[in-house]
């Protein structure tokens, strides 16, 4: 796989959890239970596709912009974006696609569960 720093950088981010589902072996990253990221490996545990959530017309417009990057391998394809693991799609924009696919997931909780996920003081009011 191209993209080899991907689990150090999903793992630190605060809140991630990872988990591997093994009737798809899939590493998942996920938020507050929700799942925004995805290793998608074969059969011999070699990643193939890296999915991830994005709002519809941005991933519509990397589609047309990437020949690597395809609607959500086994996901909604509206909502989900798959980058092939040894594709020719920049670190940069890859890495850009994962905050904001992790930034929708968070946003989509209400202000209390994000102030948990976080780790950020929830005594105040609100």
């Amino acid at each position: 796989m191209r993209y080899t720093w991907i689990d150090e950088y999903l793992t630190g981010k605060p809140g991630v959890t990872r988990d591997v589902q093994m009737e798809w072996n899939w590493v998942r990253y996920m938020i507050g239970g929700k799942m925004f990221a995805a290793v998608c490996r074969d059969d011999g545990n070699v990643p193939v596709y890296i999915t991830m959530k994005l709002e519809p017309l941005e991933g519509e417009f990397l589609r047309g912009q990437y020949e690597d990057i395809i609607p959500g391998y086994y996901m909604n394809k509206t909502h989900w974006n798959s980058v092939r693991a040894d594709g020719n799609v920049p670190d940069d924009l890859v890495r850009g696609m994962l905050d904001k696919a992790y930034s929708i997931v968070l946003g989509g909780m209400s202000r209390k569960r994000q102030r948990e996920i976080l780790g950020e003081d929830a005594g105040e009011n609100g």
